[in-house]
């Protein structure tokens, strides 16, 4: 048996700047993040935690230690997809977020699902 194509979990995140909720006065920037996480393995496998390490860009970087997501801890079987929307606050106008999912399959193997890094924006400040 493949491991790694037994136990996989795609992760989609798409980002947008909560403007009516910063204060950039007031070094307060509000993302929000949005992320599909998918079962792309042959096994069923439940979100236990979640872990986070998010950066500004004066280097200010807070971690993040969790169970599930949004209060919950979805079961995903092969195929299915957990979507879910939540947010952050930075000093900066620009940060950087990444982490992992800690799963567990039906058959008790342990894993984890990687989430890459992300870039958190305000408009117009990237090119």
């Amino acid at each position: 048996m493949n491991i790694s194509s037994s136990y996989a979990i795609q992760v989609n995140v798409e980002t947008t700047y909560v403007e009516n909720q910063s204060v950039p006065d007031q070094q307060r920037y509000v993302f929000a993040y949005t992320i599909t996480i998918r079962n792309t393995g042959q096994v069923p496998a439940k979100l236990l935690t979640r872990h986070w390490i998010i950066t500004d860009s004066n280097g200010k970087t807070q971690e993040v230690r969790g169970d599930g997501v949004v209060g919950e801890q979805p079961h995903l079987q092969p195929g299915e997809a957990f979507r879910y929307t939540s947010g952050t606050l930075l000093e900066t106008a620009v940060g950087s977020m990444r982490g992992s999912y800690q799963m567990i399959a039906d058959d008790g193997v342990e894993f984890d699902a990687e989430v890459p890094a992300f870039t958190l924006a305000i408009p117009r400040v990237l090119h």
